[in-house]
């Protein structure tokens, strides 16, 4: 299930995202946003902090 968050980001990364959907990769931001924090944390995976 997912679960609705809200976040705050600044303007800059707000623009580069606009960018990414133009481009037609991602449907959403939500899709942008998902795509990286997997990213995220596949990168972290097994380690005890961040």
């Amino acid at each position: 299930m997912k679960q609705k968050l809200s976040i705050t980001i600044d303007e800059e990364k707000v623009q580069r995202i606009e960018e990414l959907l133009q481009e037609g990769f991602f449907r959403n931001k939500s899709h942008i946003l998902e795509f990286a924090l997997i990213k995220f944390l596949e990168n972290y995976n097994g380690r005890s902090k961040l």
